[in-house]
C-alpha cells in the first residue's frame, strides 16, 4: 500500500494541471478562470470520472489520499479569504454611499426574502434529518444573497472596466453586499452549530466581540508589521499566517466556522504597506493556483449530478429561477430607484448576479455543518456555477454598445462615481 506522502505527491498535480487546463480553456472562451476551474472540479467526482472511469478515479484519487487533499484545500481555502478580506475596502462606499448602500441593500433583501419563501417549501424535501427549520431556512436565505467579490473584480479587470464608473460602483456594491452576506453568515452558523437559542446568541455575541477586538488592535498589528518590515518581508507573511491561522482557530472554538475567522483577520489588517501588499501577491502567485484547486475537488467529489433524482431538476430549475430573479430585481430595481439610468441599473443586476467561488465556499460550509442535503447542496452549485458563468457574456451584451461608460450615469451626483463627462 503506498504511503499518504506517495499518493498526495500524485493527487496535488494531477488536480493542479487540470484545474490550470480548465482555467485556460474558461479564458479561452471569455470566461473567469474560476468557472474551469470549478467545472474540473465538479468532473473529476463522480458527476463524470467517477461515473465514466470509476478505476481511473480511483487511482488518481483515492480514498486513502482525501483527508489530506482536503485539509490542504481547506488551508488554501483560509488564505483565499483572507485575500478577499484584505481586498474588501469599505472606504470606497464614502463617495457613493447613498446609491450603493440601496443597491447592496436591494440585492441583500430581495434575495432574503424570495429565498426564505422557497425555503419554507423545499424544507421537507431537502432538510436533513434532524435539522430544525428556522436555521435551514436562514442558511439557504443567505446563499442566495451572496455576490462574489473576488470574482466580479477579477471579470471587470479583464475587460478594462475595473476603474471605470461603472467598475468602481459595482465593486463598492458588492463590497458591501459581501460585507453583509458574511454578517448574515455568522449569526446563521452560531445558530446551526448551537444547541439552543442561548447558545446561538453566545457565539454571535463572541464572533462579535473577537471582529471589534481585531479593528481595535489595527493600531498595533500596524506598528507590529511596520517594525516585522523593516527586518524582511519574510518575517511579515510569517506574522499575517499565523495570525489568519489563529483568527480561524478562535472562530472555530467560538462555534463559527473556521472560513469566518480567515476572513475577519484579512479584513482587519490595516493596508498600505508595501511588505503587507507584497505578502498577498506571494500567497496569491503561490496558495492560489497551486492549493485552492484542491478546495475546488473536494467540493466536486461531494457533488453527484447522476445522484439527483430526476423529479429534483424541477426544483434545481426553480433555485436558479429564485436566485437570479432576487439578485436582479433587487439590485436593479434599488439602482433604478437611486437615479440611476436603465442600462446602468440592468448592469448592476446582472454584475450582482456573480456568484463564484464565495457561493461555493458557503455551500461548503452549509454542508460540512450539515444544514443542507447533499441533493440540495448538487442543486445549489449548479446554481452558482451557472449564474457566474452569465455574468461576463451578459456584461459584454449590454455594455457593447456603449464604450463610453460614463454616459450610463443618472442624474443624481450620488447615484454613480464621478467621471469625465458624467450626467449630471
Amino acid at each position: 500500500m503506498s504511503s499518504p506522502l506517495a499518493l498526495v505527491l500524485v493527487a496535488v498535480p494531477t488536480v493542479v494541471l487540470a484545474c490550470q487546463a480548465g482555467g485556460w480553456a474558461a479564458r479561452r472562451v471569455g470566461q473567469p478562470s474560476v468557472i474551469g476551474e470549478m467545472a474540473v472540479g465538479i468532473l473529476l467526482g463522480p458527476s463524470l470520472l467517477g461515473w465514466l472511469a470509476p478505476d481511473v478515479q480511483h487511482l488518481l484519487l483515492p480514498h486513502a489520499v482525501l483527508p489530506y487533499t482536503s485539509v490542504l484545500g481547506n488551508l488554501a481555502l483560509l488564505v483565499f479569504l483572507f485575500l478577499t478580506g484584505l481586498e474588501l475596502d469599505l472606504s470606497s462606499l464614502r463617495a457613493t454611499r447613498r446609491a450603493v448602500a440601496s443597491v447592496a441593500a436591494g440585492s441583500i433583501l430581495l434575495p432574503l426574502v424570495l429565498g426564505t419563501a422557497l425555503a419554507l417549501v423545499m424544507y421537507p424535501a431537502f432538510a436533513p434529518p434532524g435539522v430544525q427549520r428556522l436555521p435551514f431556512v436562514l442558511f439557504v436565505a443567505t446563499a442566495l444573497s451572496i455576490t462574489a467579490f473576488p470574482v466580479l473584480a477579477r471579470i471587470l479587470t479583464d475587460r478594462g472596466l475595473a476603474a471605470t464608473p461603472l467598475g468602481t460602483f459595482a465593486l463598492a456594491c458588492s463590497a458591501a453586499d459581501d460585507a453583509l452576506a458574511w454578517c448574515l453568515l455568522i449569526a446563521v452558523t452560531s445558530l446551526a452549530t448551537a444547541g439552543s437559542p442561548l447558545d446561538a446568541l453566545t457565539a454571535f455575541a463572541l464572533a462579535a466581540a473577537l471582529t471589534a477586538a481585531l479593528a481595535a488592535a489595527r493600531p498595533l498589528m500596524k506598528r507590529i508589521l511596520e517594525r516585522a518590515a523593516r527586518t524582511s518581508d519574510d518575517l511579515v507573511t510569517v506574522l499575517l499566517v499565523a495570525g489568519l491561522l489563529l483568527a480561524a482557530w478562535a472562530t472555530d472554538r467560538i462555534g463559527v466556522h473556521p472560513a469566518i475567522g480567515a476572513f475577519l483577520a484579512g479584513a482587519t489588517v490595516p493596508r498600505g504597506g508595501l511588505a503587507v501588499e507584497r505578502t498577498a501577491a506571494r500567497l496569491q502567485a503561490v496558495v492560489v493556483p497551486v492549493l485552492l484547486p484542491l478546495f475546488f475537488v473536494d467540493i466536486g467529489l461531494r457533488t453527484d449530478l447522476a445522484a439527483l433524482p430526476a423529479g429534483q431538476w424541477g426544483w434545481a430549475a426553480l433555485v436558479l429561477a429564485v436566485a437570479v430573479t432576487g439578485k436582479w430585481v433587487g439590485a436593479a430595481g434599488a439602482a433604478r430607484l437611486a437615479g440611476c439610468g436603465w442600462r446602468w441599473s440592468a448592469l448592476m443586476g446582472t454584475l450582482m448576479n456573480c456568484r463564484g467561488i464565495t457561493e461555493i465556499v458557503v455551500l461548503g460550509i452549509g454542508l460540512q455543518l450539515g444544514v443542507i442535503s447533499t441533493n440540495l447542496f448538487t442543486i445549489m452549485v449548479l446554481m452558482a456555477v451557472a449564474t457566474t458563468a452569465a455574468t461576463a457574456p451578459l456584461l459584454d451584451r449590454l455594455t457593447c454598445n456603449a464604450p463610453d461608460l460614463t454616459t450610463l450615469a443618472a442624474a443624481e451626483p450620488d447615484a454613480v462615481p464621478e467621471g469625465p463627462g458624467a450626467a449630471r
